[in-house]
């Protein structure tokens, strides 16, 4: 059965997110180098790169990044923003060489989106597998008890002449938020759905692996993380 993911990220995705635009991508950027990662010849894992937002201005300051995603759609994107070189896979199983990077990346929540916490296991494992020791792992995600309070059941809004409906909703049991992307006029939706790991669980998990988170930050600008930051970005580093 095809999983949501994989219907999901095309280029109906790069309009609804078109705010999330290169000034954003730049903050970020501009966070990482303040923690030393994307220096000159760094070699970094963007993982689940997306359309290369991230990929491509590292690369510009000298960084070697590869870029690796399950969409072909925005594999081609981040090609003609420039990033590269670009591989298409599953961060569940990468067939790339052990101790290979000194920074793994995985930004703007592109983690939490599968069934079960064995498989985000083996995500945060293979991590571990390809960086080298004392190589650093970025984790941002969304911040859950942030989410869980400011839940925005039902919204609208244009993209183009097509009216959006978005519709979002805790599952029963509090471990999931999904969001139903409706396109009005077109009979076609696509869904959203990511795991709500709160700071503790990324952490246990991640050390689980050997790698010791060592910060938290809130937001892009690198505040200190705390329950109602906008962001949960971790910096951890392979023992």
């Amino acid at each position: 059965m095809t999983e949501w993911f994989e219907r999901w990220f095309g280029e109906e995705y790069l309009d609804l997110y078109r705010h999330r635009d290169d000034d954003e991508a730049e903050r970020l950027v501009a966070l990482l180098w303040q923690r030393g990662v994307g220096r000159v010849g760094d070699r970094i894992l963007d993982l689940a790169c997306g359309a290369g937002r991230h990929a491509a201005p590292l690369g510009r300051r000298g960084a070697q990044v590869v870029g690796l995603d399950l969409s072909m759609p925005l594999l081609v994107t981040a090609r003609h923003r420039g990033a590269g070189p670009l591989l298409r896979g599953d961060m569940r199983a990468l067939g790339l060489r052990s101790g290979s990077f000194d920074a793994v990346l995985n930004l703007f929540t592109s983690f939490g989106y599968f069934d079960s916490d064995r498989e985000h296991e083996r995500v945060l494992r293979e991590v571990s597998r390809v960086l080298r020791p004392g190589g650093v792992f970025i984790l941002d995600f969304l911040n859950a008890p942030a989410v869980r309070g400011s839940l925005v059941p039902r919204d609208e809004l244009a993209m183009g002449t097509t009216v959006v409906v978005q519709e979002r909703r805790l599952s029963e049991d509090g471990r999931f938020v999904t969001k139903t992307i409706h396109l009005g006029g077109e009979g076609r939706s696509f869904m959203e759905r990511v795991r709500l790991y709160e700071r503790s669980d990324l952490e246990a998990m991640l050390e689980d692996v050997g790698l010791a988170a060592e910060e938290a930050l809130g937001d892009y600008g690198g505040a200190a993380h705390h329950p109602s930051s906008p962001r949960l970005i971790l910096v951890a580093h392979r023992r």
